[in-house]
């Protein structure tokens, strides 16, 4: 008689992961395409100011789970996409922005505009899962690697890369400290 033996599950304990940090960045992998056929999980930390403007995949899925902390979001198609601020945005039935507590979870099918922001002045952190895997690892050990390049971003270096990776940008990504008046554009 053969024994047929199931491969073994992965449990990532507490502030276990590898873990990619920027000013506008703090992101745990948690699971990846490795252990995954379904989705790459992370955990993130939204410092306070941080808006990744609003965008969509094509074949990504997404889900957002808020851990801590409050997080402005939507997930839905506008009636007219303006270029500057997707908190102004709202849909054919009426839906806006709303603020995210802990608990909110945020499901984004391929092709709906979504985006979050921390408008607070602590930091949120979330579960983030994103369909298929690898490609959002890649996205983020390519995005850190532009980062870490030097003092200035890189802005066209992120927006190829983004294209990539297939996220639209629909809105500025922004990184704006609390209590700073313009913002220079950071990166999710």
């Amino acid at each position: 008689m053969t024994l047929i033996s199931a491969p073994d599950g992965l449990v990532v304990p507490p502030g276990e992961g590898r873990t990619l940090v920027t000013a506008a960045q703090h992101v745990t992998f948690k699971v990846t395409g490795e252990h995954s056929r379904a989705a790459s999980s992370f955990e993130v930390v939204v410092p306070p100011g941080f808006d990744v403007g609003a965008h969509r995949h094509t074949r990504s899925e997404e889900l957002f789970y808020v851990l801590e902390g409050e997080l402005d979001v939507l997930a839905f198609e506008p009636r007219v996409r303006t270029r500057d601020n997707w908190r102004e945005w709202e849909s054919a039935s009426g839906q806006r922005c709303v603020r995210a507590t802990a608990g909110t979870v945020i499901v984004v099918p391929p092709g709906c505009p979504h985006a979050f922001a921390n408008v607070t002045g602590d930091p949120a952190r979330m579960f983030f899962q994103a369909s298929p895997p690898p490609d959002h690892e890649r996205y983020f050990e390519e995005l850190f690697e532009i980062l870490d390049s030097g003092p200035a971003v890189d802005h066209e270096a992120i927006a190829e890369l983004r294209l990539r990776y297939d996220i639209e940008q629909l809105t500025p990504l922004r990184m704006t400290p609390p209590g700073a008046g313009g913002g220079a554009a950071a990166a999710r």
